[in-house]
């Protein structure tokens, strides 16, 4: 049976952000259009969670994944906790692609960092660690993060913190953040490189240009996200895995911000 509290409702999301009474209406009836909220609604009210919710996300949308280089996840001792640091090309389907790919490896034993934003999508919540800078939560982060790393979980992390955008001609993420390496070394995490193929429409990345050209410093091509999602529809791709790295490998001879640049280029060689 659907259970209409699991929609999303964009207006409650902004005036919870703070922005009651400051949002004209036509704005917001032209994003709940934008963001397919009705479409999205028409998914999440039949209640689906966790892996399953990730499944069920790439069936509707007819998505396939081609997963190649599981197998270099085999032969590890039970009690051993993977670390998957991935590229982010999409910023919709490949993150629930992954959660479907390693949950259903693990038996849901996985944990994903992610923009406070997607604890909105309360099928996908429970798998998810609220990351927000701003306001009271920012006082628990550190907490937040130790505790996740230090479970039995399995996490999911894209360092980027933002999805790729096209730098000098190519679809590519930005500076990853170095989180990744010291809380998986700290915890005695083996870090897995993980290449998901995939980009996004032109128009997204002629969006991001012209921002960057206005100097805007709001994320604007955030908001696109949703119909990106959308449009890859029916889609195909694909995701590599390589080895996993133990965590005695990230030592003294970088910091771990160039331990973070050098993992980010690995990921393009697999």
């Amino acid at each position: 049976m659907s259970d209409p509290s699991l929609c999303i409702d964009l207006e409650k999301i902004i005036n919870g952000r703070g922005g009651k009474g400051r949002v004209p209406r036509f704005v917001i009836d032209w994003g709940k259009k934008f963001i397919h909220q009705d479409l999205l609604n028409s998914f999440l009210e039949k209640g689906y969670e966790g892996v399953e919710f990730c499944e069920e996300c790439m069936k509707a949308l007819d998505v396939t994944i081609n997963v190649e280089g599981m197998e270099n996840l085999d032969g590890f001792a039970d009690d051993v906790r993977f670390t998957f640091a991935s590229n982010h090309p999409l910023g919709g389907i490949d993150g629930v692609a992954l959660g479907m790919v390693f949950g259903k490896r693990f038996d849901g034993r996985i944990k994903y960092l992610v923009n406070d934003l997607l604890m909105n999508l309360k099928g996908l919540a429970p798998m998810c660690v609220p990351i927000n800078k701003l306001g009271g939560q920012a006082r628990e982060l550190p907490r937040l993060i130790d505790d996740a790393f230090s479970s039995d979980n399995h996490m999911i992390i894209f360092p980027a913190g933002i999805c790729s955008r096209k730098v000098d001609g190519k679809v590519q993420d930005l500076p990853w953040g170095k989180t990744f390496i010291t809380r998986s070394v700290k915890t005695g995490r083996y870090i897995v490189p993980v290449h998901f193929i995939g980009q996004n429409s032109p128009r997204f990345y002629r969006i991001d240009k012209i921002c960057k050209a206005l100097k805007i410093k709001f994320n604007i091509p955030m908001l696109f996200l949703p119909d990106e999602m959308v449009r890859g529809m029916h889609g195909s791709y694909t995701v590599k895995i390589g080895k996993p790295i133990p965590p005695e490998h990230f030592d003294s001879s970088k910091t771990p911000q160039e331990w973070a640049e050098w993992f980010r280029q690995l990921i393009y060689t697999i």
